[in-house]
C-alpha cells in the first residue's frame, strides 16, 4: 500500500474544501441530488479504475468522464457561475481591499454620508408601511447593477424621502417594477429584476418578494420590499429573506449594508 505523503494530504483536503463549496452552492439551487449521483459516479469510477483495476469497464467510464465533464459545464453554468461569484464576494475579502482602499478619515466620511444616505430611505418606508404602498428598492453593494439598471428609467437623483414615496405613489408611472440606489443616488426606477422560483418562498408573497430573492441571488444587493397587501417589510440579501421587520432592524441592516 503506497505511503500518504504530506503532500497527497493537502490534496485531499483542497479536494475536500472544493467538494464542500460545490455541495452548499448546489444546495442553494435545488441541484444537491445531482450533485449526490455526480459524487457517486467518480467515487465509481475511482474505484473500478484505479482500485480494481478494471481496464475494460475502466476505460469506457474513462470516456463517459472526459464527455460527461463537458456535459455538465453545459448543464450546470449558472450553478458553476454562482460558485465562482460565492468566493468572488466573501465578506473577508472585502474587507481586506477596504483596509488598504480607505483611511481611518475616509472611513468616518463614508459613515456620516451613508447615515445621510439610509435616513431618507429608512423614513420613506416606514411611511409606505403604515399607508400600505407596494415598494421595491434595491441597494447596490460592491457588484454593479448595471445591467438591471438599464431595464428601467433613469432617474440620477439625489436620495430623497419624497422622491422615494412619489415614485411608488399607485398613480405614478414608475411605481411598477424596482428602485435602484448605487453611489449615493437613485440611478433608476421601474427596473425588471430576475425572478426566484424557489419553492421555500410563502404563497402569500407576491412578485415583488420574489424578484427581491431572484436579485439577492444574482448579486451582492440589499433588498427591501414594503407589502402593498399586509404593509410588512421583509429584506433579502445573499438569497435569503428576513420579513416583519421593525424599524430598528431595518436601519440596522441599511448600516450594514447587509445582514
Amino acid at each position: 500500500m503506497p505511503e500518504i505523503t504530506f503532500k497527497d494530504m493537502v490534496d485531499i483536503f483542497l479536494v475536500a474544501i472544493v467538494l464542500y463549496y460545490c455541495y452548499k452552492v448546489m444546495k442553494q439551487s435545488r441541484s444537491v441530488n445531482i450533485f449526490y449521483g455526480i459524487l457517486l459516479f467518480v467515487s465509481g469510477w475511482i474505484i473500478i479504475s484505479k482500485v480494481l483495476e478494471m481496464k475494460l469497464l475502466g476505460g469506457i467510464l474513462d470516456q463517459l468522464v472526459s464527455v460527461g465533464a463537458l456535459a455538465v459545464i453545459i448543464l450546470f453554468q449558472e450553478d458553476i457561475r454562482h460558485f465562482f461569484y460565492y468566493l468572488g464576494t466573501r465578506q473577508q475579502a472585502h474587507r481586506f481591499m477596504r483596509f488598504f482602499r480607505l483611511d481611518k478619515h475616509k472611513q468616518a466620511g463614508e459613515f456620516r454620508n451613508k447615515r445621510d444616505t439610509i435616513f431618507p430611505i429608512l423614513m420613506a418606508c416606514m411611511n409606505m408601511s403604515r399607508q400600505r404602498i407596494g415598494a421595491l428598492i434595491i441597494l447596490q453593494n460592491d457588484l454593479p447593477l448595471t445591467e438591471f439598471i438599464r431595464t428601467g428609467e433613469t432617474v440620477e437623483a439625489r436620495i430623497s424621502q419624497r422622491l422615494i414615496e412619489n415614485i411608488f405613489f399607485k398613480n405614478s408611472p414608475l411605481h411598477d417594477g424596482a428602485m435602484i440606489i448605487a453611489k449615493g443616488k437613485i440611478a433608476a426606477a421601474a427596473c425588471i429584476l430576475p425572478i426566484s422560483h424557489d419553492l421555500d418562498i410563502p404563497k402569500e408573497f407576491g412578485l415583488r418578494h420574489r424578484a427581491a430573492k431572484g436579485i439577492s441571488k444574482e448579486s451582492d444587493a440589499l433588498a427591501i420590499v414594503v407589502s402593498e397587501e399586509t404593509g410588512n417589510i421583509s429584506a433579502a440579501y445573499a438569497d435569503m429573506m428576513r420579513t416583519h421587520l421593525s424599524a430598528e432592524e431595518l436601519e440596522t441592516m441599511l448600516m450594514k449594508g447587509k445582514f
